[in-house]
């Protein structure tokens, strides 16, 4: 099954770019441009990457973009992540990024952008992954900050996608940017938010009621409401849900303890990703094969995750049937068993 699930095309919808910056590459940028990390060895940087929580870990997360200061380095970055999406079997990405990171340490919009868009670019001539860049909010931050990046990013509108909203869910509820994501919808930008990780159900509801999300980032709190469960169902409302990440942060205890397999089986349009793969120890198949494995999931399930990634894209009509269609002829190519 493992070979099955590395190879199965699939998207991923759900991947922070400054989340692919893997020890390597963080001291090669760090010497590349005389930053100054308080690790002598990718030794030592994996040995940080134990989280008590959320917080803990975006302490860490903010510190390693410190070494990210150039297009150049913000190109690496992505296309590094692509080479191993690539080996994994990943035809479409749909990418986060964080532009009040950047722009608050003095890098600017354009330079971010320019980077990140040039190595989704080399992706699509080397390794034939389509790609899409999100623009998160930081919810830490205040609307106003928000608010200000949307109209300093006016001008790229045709390079963006989507916008997002990640960063510390508790004390941050979806109600405090909405006027934000009006004004992003006033633009015609669909939106996306990171809503019932470790914040409860009831920031999900508010992300559908007042964001007016067209996917749900993580979402696995869903379970705790029946009413909403029975909404998302219906609508057929998409969960980009993290199964490392909810271990790695602590949301489950193990993966065993993960609540993938419960929201399959009461009908929920789930899609795995990989959400900081660099910190967390695994990419989009990863997460998928550490899924299946713990509990028990089915090689039906396994194609109906991966349908869903496809399915739940902002892909074009015509682009998610080719999609389809080579997902439904390489299975079918594959022994039963």
């Amino acid at each position: 099954m493992d070979a099955f699930i590395q190879q199965i095309p699939k998207a991923e919808l759900h991947v922070h770019v400054e989340g692919t910056l893997e020890p390597e590459l963080m001291l090669a940028l760090s010497r590349r441009n005389g930053v100054a990390l308080p690790y002598a060895s990718v030794e030592q940087i994996r040995a940080a990457y134990e989280f008590d929580n959320l917080q803990s870990f975006l302490d860490l997360y903010y510190a390693g973009m410190a070494v990210l200061r150039t297009s150049q380095d913000f190109h690496d970055l992505t296309l590094a992540y692509l080479q191993r999406s690539a080996a994994q079997g990943t035809r479409h990405v749909e990418m986060f990024f964080d532009p009040q990171a950047h722009t608050e340490r003095g890098v600017p919009l354009e330079v971010v952008m320019d980077g990140i868009e040039s190595g989704l670019d080399a992706g699509r001539d080397q390794h034939g992954i389509s790609s899409m860049l999100i623009l998160c909010f930081l919810r830490h931050l205040s609307a106003e900050s928000a608010m200000e990046i949307l109209e300093h990013a006016r001008p790229h509108r045709d390079r963006i996608a989507a916008v997002g909203l990640d960063s510390s869910e508790l004390g941050h509820p979806p109600s405090k940017f909405q006027k934000v994501f009006d004004r992003a919808r006033d633009m015609g930008l669909p939106s996306v938010a990171h809503a019932g990780e470790e914040g409860p159900a009831a920031y999900i509801t508010e992300a559908l009621d007042l964001l007016r999300v067209a996917r749900v980032d993580h979402g696995v709190r869903c379970l705790d409401d029946d009413a909403l469960v029975a909404r998302l169902v219906e609508s057929r409302m998409p969960l980009t849900v993290c199964p490392m990440s909810n271990v790695k942060l602590r949301v489950f205890d193990t993966m065993d303890d993960h609540n993938l397999r419960a929201m399959l089986e009461r009908g929920l349009c789930v899609t795995i990703n990989s959400d900081d793969p660099a910190y967390f120890g695994g990419y989009a198949a990863d997460n998928l094969a550490a899924a299946q494995r713990a509990l028990d999931l089915s090689r039906a399930q396994v194609i109906e995750l991966t349908r869903n990634s496809f399915e739940a894209s902002f892909l074009g009509a015509s682009d998610k049937a080719r999609l389809l269609a080579e997902l439904d002829g390489w299975v079918a190519a594959q022994p039963a068993d």
